[in-house]
């Protein structure tokens, strides 16, 4: 797979969101991320591992610690691909406008 389709394979999932956004704030270790989850600590961890894949966070190296941190190339890599339809979208919406001004136009003259 490759690393862009990893990281919105990652991003589909609603803990991993949330896991992210926690990380945002700064490193947690595998228990201060499984507090607020009504699930096992190996969950986390099976959640954590994907993250891992797709490059968006990395892990301290200290076997008993093990810190997650948030690692935002890849999210920049996917908001980039995204900025591309973000122009499609603004155009189609402008067009939208445009057709909408000219019915308004049209209905007063008549």
């Amino acid at each position: 797979m490759d690393p862009l389709s990893q990281v919105f394979a990652a991003l589909a999932d609603p803990t991993r969101r949330a896991i992210l956004e926690r990380l945002a704030g700064g490193e947690a270790t595998v228990n201060q991320l499984a507090e607020p989850f009504a699930m096992s600590l190996q969950a986390v961890s099976k959640h954590l591992k994907v993250l891992e894949a797709a490059g968006l966070i990395t892990r301290g190296k200290d076997a008993q610690y093990r810190p997650a941190r948030l690692n935002g190339r890849p999210l920049g890599s996917a908001a980039a691909w995204l900025d591309d339809y973000r122009v499609f979208w603004e155009g189609s919406f402008d067009r939208l406008d445009a057709h909408l001004k000219a019915l308004v136009t049209k209905e007063k003259k008549s």
